[in-house]
């Protein structure tokens, strides 16, 4: 039996060959992840050229948006926004200065501890946002709905929120 390389060490208890290292890439969890990976991937990959073309907004920007148009003009600290968009610091740093330049959002001093930064949308960001829902919804509607049955909809729709509301970190 030819042996792959170690995976894990001895202790791990993983697979150790190749047939085994197979089995485990073939496994049903593993197949199933990976189906909802390339399917979300999809999703964003179309969502973000769309927006690009006809808004001039990335995907990711969008999405600042959507969390500001959700605060209903309160603004949101920075650090939440990075939170909510999964991304690190400095990556939301990055892209809140690429927004401010480009007139979508604008930073504030939060008025109760002026350590926070505040973030909200510019006139121009609530106008862009508007016209960006536009595409959202057809290319969702598209590649997201279009492809499921109505009556599949609300299963597909409730294991999505368990999984995103699992309190499993």
């Amino acid at each position: 039996m030819e042996m792959a390389p170690a995976v894990g060490g001895e202790a791990s208890g993983g697979p150790r060959t190749v047939a085994e290292l197979a089995a485990a890439a073939e496994r049903p969890a593993v197949r199933e992840l990976g189906l909802l990976l390339r399917a979300a991937t999809r999703l964003d990959r179309a969502v973000d050229a769309a927006m690009r073309a006809e808004c001039g907004l990335s995907h990711t920007m969008f999405e600042v948006l959507l969390m500001l148009a959700r605060a209903r003009g309160a603004g949101i600290p920075q650090r939440e926004l990075a939170e909510g968009l999964t991304l690190t610091s400095g990556g939301t740093t990055r892209l809140v200065d690429r927004m401010e330049q480009a007139g979508l959002v604008r930073r504030t001093p939060s008025p109760a501890d002026r350590r926070i930064t505040l973030v909200g949308a510019t006139p121009e960001g609530a106008e862009a946002f508007g016209r960006a829902t536009v595409v959202h919804a057809r290319i969702v509607d598209r590649l997201f709905l279009a492809p499921v049955a109505e009556e599949d909809r609300p299963p597909l729709l409730a294991a999505l929120r368990a999984i995103v509301e699992n309190p499993e970190d």
